[in-house]
């Protein structure tokens, strides 16, 4: 589930509205952000990215006119959602919404759903609580 879900969905996108998973993932956190803009770095931690990750998402991205990239300071960059982007955002949003529905929520009765969210919340505080090799 955890390869073939992803996979399913990035399709799905991919096939009705022309955006990546990664593309999507960038628009939504952009949209949420105050004044649709967010430093490169903090949008990154909050993607859970790596720093050249997101770099070079933003630069495919800025290329096709979903994002800008701005200075900020000496060193830092914003990265701006696009009124292009936003557009591209709420057209992809209703067909992604309804094939999450058709492929995980609609199959599980709302007592599964409750534990799952349950199960992953317990996964997630550990991975939250534990750093990565390397750090």
């Amino acid at each position: 589930m955890v390869l073939l879900l992803p996979a399913r969905l990035e399709q799905q996108l991919q096939a009705t509205s022309g955006l990546s998973n990664a593309d999507y993932t960038v628009l939504a956190l952009l949209s949420e952000a105050p004044e649709r803009r967010m430093r490169s770095y903090e949008l990154g931690r909050t993607a859970g990215w790596e720093k050249s990750r997101m770099h070079h998402q933003l630069m495919r991205m800025s290329k096709r006119g979903l994002v800008a990239r701005e200075p900020c300071g000496s060193r830092g960059v914003y990265a701006v959602l696009t009124d292009e982007g936003l557009a591209a955002l709420k057209k992809a949003v209703p067909g992604h919404g309804q094939e999450i529905r058709r492929l995980f929520v609609d199959r599980l009765t709302p007592g599964e759903l409750d534990r799952f969210a349950g199960l992953a919340a317990k996964i997630l505080d550990t991975l939250d609580a534990d750093e990565p090799p390397g750090e």
